[in-house]
């Protein structure tokens, strides 16, 4: 039974499902739209928005809990410098799943994942 068990494991190892999202968060912040399988973006929702929620907090701890995450030293900078402009009104739901065809070689439904902006 599954009760209480948040997340999905991908059949995967728990150091490669984490590895595995910490480098398309990473990409997801760096290109702000990635495509990738359903399953995958909609796990990836999850980190997404809680690295925005702590780049909107702003301080040096919250700062230092996202490089804990996001691998590159940029991408964090700028993440924390933009988010307040781009994100400042949106109390959550900051990224956007749009659903695509099938992948050609294993019929896996893929997605593209993208930030929501405020202007």
């Amino acid at each position: 039974m599954r009760h209480r068990k948040s997340g999905v494991k991908l059949n995967r190892t728990s150091s490669h499902r984490k590895a595995m999202f910490r480098n398309m968060v990473t990409s997801l912040f760096k290109h702000e739209r990635i495509k990738t399988t359903d399953a995958k973006a909609k796990e990836l929702r999850k980190l997404a928005d809680k690295m925005i929620t702590l780049a909107k907090r702003g301080d040096l701890h919250a700062r230092r809990q996202a490089f804990s995450v996001i691998r590159e030293k940029d991408v964090v900078h700028q993440l924390f410098n933009d988010a307040v402009e781009k994100f400042g009104s949106r109390q959550g739901g900051y990224t956007r799943i749009i659903k695509l065809g099938p992948r050609t070689g294993d019929a896996a439904p893929m997605a593209m994942i993208e930030l929501i902006i405020d202007n």
